[in-house]
């Protein structure tokens, strides 16, 4: 994901072996581990580092401080959701609106909820985030992933696409994110999950006869 981060958080290094390139890994899903158990103000880098069984120097070698490793890891988070959505919208050029947002809405839906505690413990990182960057360079990749399989659609035209495009992408990841902050249940989200393709695929159909 192509990004300018803030200089303050940027990483110190970044990993070119295998070796170091596992290091990281372990890093990361120990920072999940402790974000899931504690929360990110009880966070430090050298809880971080003691769950990775690394040494805080070599956690220092790569994270200055807890809010680069914030940043870090909400990179890799997006970067992946950004990879998945893009790959889906990618398989659907040519099909049916109804096809499209059903592949669209699942895939980032199974993306946020594969890992739901994550999700949550990253939206909560993020709170004093400066991560303005990462979420301009997310859009910009999902924008153009989405409006591209829409364009391609094979029974509806839009006359106004970046619009419809902008209101669809918005309902979809703010409905997920309300889904996450009300704490549903799994078959009330599940319900929400069906209800906003439907509503999804009405608004496309009536977005483009309008």
């Amino acid at each position: 994901m192509t990004l300018s981060p803030p200089p303050h958080l940027t990483a110190r290094k970044m990993p070119r072996q295998a070796r170091s390139k596992a290091t990281l890994d372990a890093i990361f899903e120990a920072t999940i581990q402790v974000l899931v158990s504690d929360g990110p103000r009880r966070l430090t880098t050298t809880r971080v580092a003691g769950r990775a069984g690394v040494s805080v120097g070599t956690m220092y070698q790569y994270f200055p401080h807890k809010q680069s490793l914030f940043y870090a890891l909400n990179e890799r988070y997006l970067e992946a959701l950004a990879h998945e959505v893009e790959t889906a919208c990618q398989a659907q050029h040519g099909a049916p609106i109804g096809q499209m947002v059903e592949a669209l809405v699942t895939s980032y839906w199974n993306a946020k909820t594969a890992r739901p505690e994550v999700t949550r413990a990253l939206y909560r990182s993020v709170v004093e985030l400066d991560n303005e960057s990462l979420i301009a360079a997310f859009s910009r990749r999902v924008d153009m992933a989405s409006a591209a399989m829409l364009a391609s659609t094979s029974d509806l035209p839009f006359h106004d696409l970046p619009t419809v495009n902008l209101t669809l992408l918005a309902t979809v990841f703010g409905t997920v994110r309300n889904v996450f902050e009300r704490n549903l249940s799994s078959p009330e989200a599940e319900a929400v999950h069906k209800q906003l393709i439907l509503m999804c695929i009405a608004y496309l159909k009536l977005s483009a006869s309008a």
